[in-house]
């Protein structure tokens, strides 16, 4: 039987690959983050809940940098915050996706 660090592990590996399809797809950034919440729960007490609370941060600030981008990119300033945006993202992903599979924390809890 699995332990509930090991089902929650398996829950932020979905969650990750699904924060990366949602550059070509858009709609499972949303699914992850409805994921995020309702099972952030489960994994409370082990080392995975801090890659829970980093996947739904990034989902958050990246829709407000997305937002900032798009309302200025009328003066050219936010193609640059686009594309920050989606660097940032990208490494987010990769960091939390390697950090998990090492099954280290995305950082130390306070």
């Amino acid at each position: 039987m699995k332990t509930a660090a090991e089902k929650a592990k398996n829950i932020a590996l979905v969650v990750y690959i699904l924060q990366a399809v949602s550059f070509l797809t858009g709609i499972t950034a949303l699914i992850a983050l409805i994921i995020n919440y309702v099972k952030q729960f489960d994994a409370q007490q082990t080392w995975v809940a801090s890659h829970f609370k980093w996947q739904i941060r990034t989902f958050w600030y990246g829709l407000l940098w997305m937002v900032l981008g798009i309302l200025t990119s009328f003066i050219g300033i936010g193609y640059f915050i686009l594309m920050a945006n989606v660097l940032w993202i990208i490494y987010r992903i990769v960091k939390g996706g390697l950090n998990l599979n090492d099954e280290k924390p995305m950082y130390l809890e306070t």
